[in-house]
């Protein structure tokens, strides 16, 4: 342990005298935890973690709904790393960087696709989600992830499009799918069916309808693989500025991109422990992307050695289910200028070491840590935060450029392969009437 290398994440007083403090890879595997208001200094420390990380040659991922930090970290990542970058921006709508979630999953794998997929859904609509709704979208994916050529743009079809449905069906190869689709969803009538799909079509619909969304997600051929990013060391910033998308729409995008992390770390369980190269995933505000299966997530991710670091504003934004996974699994705890009640939350945490009081009055860059060092949690202490770094490289926009060479298509060339895609599979009566109903409201 002791020749791996640590990451620095600020200063404490030791024997009269400022010292640094730090954390090892090993540690590190136990997740960090990260809370304070906007202001105080969570953003400074998530960077400056990840530019040593970067530095080092690690692999990195970062999910950012604001986009400021994404932006930032271009500034420093340096020339030998350059390569290695994968910049996902959905608002660079005429370079679309595909993620296609239903290609080249082994057969072993993909009920847990299937279940990733419903999950980000319902982690954005639970207000309004249904057991009938969940149970047809498993199905529908299923369906697709034994379809080739397939991406989650075919789901709305696989519910109204006969020809289609039995393009798929044919291709289906697990019984049970296949006998859903063949016996049970034939033998629905038409009132039921038109009830039954309702819901996924104005929720699955509405979000494929952005034409930002469908660019993504619409692509069959990616050149983006969760899994070799990660099993290479790679860099995958994901700028999810909620500009161009909206919020729901955003927050679902940052769903999916978590549940393909997550995924790609249990494509590592045939793979012996020590040949798991560690990879350090950070998630800023995480409680938009947090989903039913976040608690199996950080309970699991250390073993397939993905590095958790969490960030947000507010405990009250956590659904009771991820609070208690949070902390019931993460070994660093972090918490700058909180208000009264989370600060109430904190001091038990803290073990009773840090007084509320004391976490509402933290100065910026200020915190309370509570580290954990070689596998054992240390006494909760206050600490001051490093400064934003200066160390500006300021190569963006050819990082920018050669993310999009590398990783992107056209928007027109999307566009124009979705267009013939859309008339596939349908009898040539249908397609006037459906190309004109696309043309009205501006979806091709």
């Amino acid at each position: 342990m002791k020749d791996e290398p640590r990451i620095t994440i600020g200063e404490r007083e030791g024997w009269g005298e400022l010292r640094l403090f730090d954390i090892s890879v090993a540690d590190q595997r136990q997740h960090i935890y990260i809370i304070g208001k906007t202001g105080s200094g969570k953003t400074t420390l998530l960077r400056n973690l990840i530019v040593q990380h970067i530095a080092l040659g690690h692999g990195v991922g970062l999910i950012d709904p604001h986009g400021d930090l994404a932006e930032e970290l271009l500034h420093h990542i340096p020339p030998k790393r350059a390569d290695h970058l994968v910049y996902f921006n959905p608002g660079d709508i005429e370079f679309p960087i595909g993620l296609n979630l239903l290609a080249n999953v082994a057969p072993e794998d993909r009920h847990l696709v299937a279940s990733g997929i419903v999950g980000a859904f319902k982690g954005i609509w639970r207000e309004s989600w249904g057991p009938r709704l969940e149970y047809i979208l498993y199905n529908a994916v299923s369906a697709l992830l034994d379809c080739r050529n397939a991406t989650l743009l075919g789901v709305n079809r696989m519910l109204t499009d006969d020809t289609f449905r039995a393009k798929v069906v044919r291709q289906i190869k697990d019984p049970f799918i296949r006998a859903f689709w063949a016996e049970e969803y034939a033998g629905y009538d038409e009132r039921f069916k038109r009830e039954a799909i309702a819901p996924i079509q104005n929720k699955l619909g509405q979000f494929l309808l952005n034409p930002v969304a469908r660019n993504i997600l619409g692509q069959v051929k990616c050149k983006v693989k969760i899994p070799f990013i990660m099993d290479n060391e790679r860099l995958f910033i994901a700028n999810l500025s909620k500009g161009r998308l909206g919020h729901d729409k955003a927050n679902l995008l940052g769903s999916l991109l978590v549940t393909q992390f997550q995924l790609g770390a249990m494509a590592r369980t045939n793979r012996p422990e020590e040949e798991r190269r560690d990879f350090y995933l950070f998630i800023d505000e995480f409680q938009n992307f947090s989903t039913d299966a976040f608690a199996s997530i950080l309970a699991e991710a250390r073993k397939y050695r993905l590095c958790i670091s969490l960030s947000h504003q507010y405990i009250d934004q956590l659904p009771l289910p991820v609070r208690q996974a949070v902390f019931g699994n993460v070994g660093t705890l972090i918490a700058f200028r909180i208000g009264n009640t989370d600060a109430e939350v904190m001091e038990k945490e803290f073990g009773n070491a840090i007084p509320a009081s004391a976490l509402v009055d933290l100065n910026r860059y200020e915190a309370v840590v509570k580290l954990l060092e070689d596998g054992s949690n240390r006494e909760p202490f206050r600490a001051r935060m490093l400064p934003p770094l200066e160390n500006r490289i300021g190569r963006k926009d050819k990082l920018i450029a050669r993310s999009r060479e590398r990783f992107a298509m056209t928007r027109a060339k999307i566009e124009d392969k979705l267009k013939r895609w859309m008339v596939s599979a349908e009898p040539k009566k249908k397609r006037q009437a459906n190309w004109m109903h696309l043309k009205k409201y501006h979806i091709l």
